[in-house]
């Protein structure tokens, strides 16, 4: 029998509530990582995120404990319970927005951020902290498991890894970025001392992977812009230590069957019947959390533009946009929510009639409502800043009953996959936006089912076992000493 695999995130599998039961955790990278129960023996350590979690962990004494998901996958579940106030600094002040900000190159650098004693002590005693509590319990499960396999995810946990490393030097450790690496100049934000002792902690890895070749490349230059080291870019390979770490690309897929199964719910069927008795010519639909990286205000003022050029199309086009609030104890992102509502208002004011409103807003998240909506669009529009894959760009295509056409931002990790197959937008031209809507709409039938069939070729040319299976097979090809070629 193989040894566990040992996960570590911030966001663990499940939520619990105050009386026991629990509801599956939110987000792409539980999405992504709900495969692996399915291939391997698995236990998942986590941050405790609700009160429900604390006494969870506590009920258990703090050890693993079996779960059984949703879609019949069994793993067991550590929950850690961090000191309130250093997870606060952690989450609050560095995961987010700091490295978040730096990572998708969000900080108006002319004005923020100013890293004072407030930011340093975050990071030493809330950052550090939750890494360590994180370690501590991951050191604990893999206590007489000969050469032990962890798995790391995200920007939330870059620090933990060395820490493992100093205490299990046999562990072999892979660490996967969900969201995209930025180019090395964006890191000189933070201080020297802090940048280094980030880098050298997610080198303390055997497998750094990320979502395209692009972040991988970005990786490598900054390992040998920030701190000197030698980097082989053609293989992929920094040397640290007396060690070789490898940087791979693993694009993650999404769950065809899945999405597929959830159109088929009544309570789609449901949604879908009052969208086609709401419904004009032709529907543009977008689906995201209202973070600032998905740059939404773009996106509607790309449409404001469209109609204000083509008014042949006003009272015939709906943009129906279904938005996740997000991090709305962040003051930015608080401010970004009544920025988005005024810019909806200001469109549907400008161009609306009595019995039409441009522009459908719901601030909710809402599967069912949004996979009833991905059936039906005419033109999907993912347009952010940058975005570290992008799952929506995968999924509305392979559900999508009306030949759709994406609108596609270069900068998204999906793009690398599917440009060749949407129509590409730089995420800052506006009026290229516009021209892009105008196209979509206007393309002829033969073009548009060329386009969602090379999505959908692209789309199921890989599945999540195949991105576990890389991972895995570049693990134990690694634990055999191969080269990195």
């Amino acid at each position: 029998m193989q040894d566990p695999l040992i996960l570590v995130s911030n966001r663990g599998p499940v939520t619990f509530q105050p009386d026991g039961s629990s509801r599956r955790g939110t987000g792409g990278l539980v999405t992504a990582l709900m495969g692996l129960a399915r291939h391997r023996e698995v236990t998942w350590v986590a941050s405790a995120m609700s009160d429900g979690d604390v006494a969870m962990a506590a009920r258990h004494g703090g050890r693993a404990f079996p779960v059984t998901g949703a879609e019949g996958s069994q793993y067991r579940v550590k929950l850690v319970a961090s000191d309130p106030e250093a997870y606060d600094r952690f989450y609050n002040i560095i995961a987010n927005p700091m490295l978040w900000f730096i990572q998708h190159y969000l900080w108006d650098q002319s004005n923020a951020p100013d890293i004072r004693r407030n930011e340093t002590e975050a990071f030493e005693f809330g950052y550090n902290i939750v890494n360590e509590d994180l370690a501590r319990a991951v050191v604990e499960e893999i206590e007489g498991i000969r050469q032990p396999v962890v798995m790391i995810h995200d920007y939330h946990l870059y620090t933990l890894p060395a820490l493992i490393r100093r205490a299990r030097p046999d562990a072999f450790m892979t660490h996967f970025v969900h969201i995209p690496w930025s180019q090395s100049d964006s890191w000189r934000v933070l201080p020297t001392v802090m940048r280094e002792e980030l880098y050298r902690g997610i080198l303390a890895n055997d497998i750094v992977g990320f979502h395209t070749t692009s972040y991988r490349r970005n990786f490598l230059q900054c390992c040998e812009d920030l701190l000197g080291l030698e980097v082989d870019h053609s293989a992929g390979v920094v040397a640290l230590d007396g060690r070789r770490v490898w940087v791979r690309a693993y694009p993650l897929p999404i769950d065809v069957g899945a999405v597929r199964r959830v159109a088929a719910r009544p309570r789609v069927g449901e949604f879908e019947q009052e969208l086609l008795r709401r419904r004009r010519d032709h529907v543009i639909l977008r689906v995201d959390r209202a973070d600032l990286s998905k740059n939404v205000l773009r996106g509607f003022t790309g449409f404001d533009l469209f109609l204000e050029q083509h008014p042949e199309f006003r009272e015939r086009v709906t943009f129906i946009a279904q938005l996740m609030p997000s991090r709305t104890d962040v003051a930015e992102y608080q401010e970004y929510l009544e920025r988005i509502e005024a810019v909806v208002a200001l469109v549907n004011h400008r161009h609306g009639s009595p019995d039409w409103m441009p522009i459908q807003l719901k601030l909710r998240d809402d599967l069912e409502e949004a996979v009833a909506a991905y059936k039906h669009y005419d033109v999907l529009m993912v347009n952010a800043m940058f975005d570290g894959m992008n799952l929506v760009a995968k999924e509305g295509p392979m559900v999508n009953e009306r030949a759709g056409v994406s609108i596609l931002s270069e900068n998204t990790g999906a793009h690398e996959e599917l440009g060749d197959y949407a129509l590409s937008v730089n995420p800052f031209d506006v009026q290229e936006l516009a021209d892009s809507i105008h196209a979509a709409l206007t393309m002829p039938a033969a073009e548009r089912e060329r386009r969602i069939a090379g999505l959908r070729e692209r789309i199921t040319a890989r599945n999540p076992g195949d991105w576990i299976d890389e991972q895995l097979r570049d693990i134990r090809a690694k634990e055999r000493g191969a080269s990195g070629e």
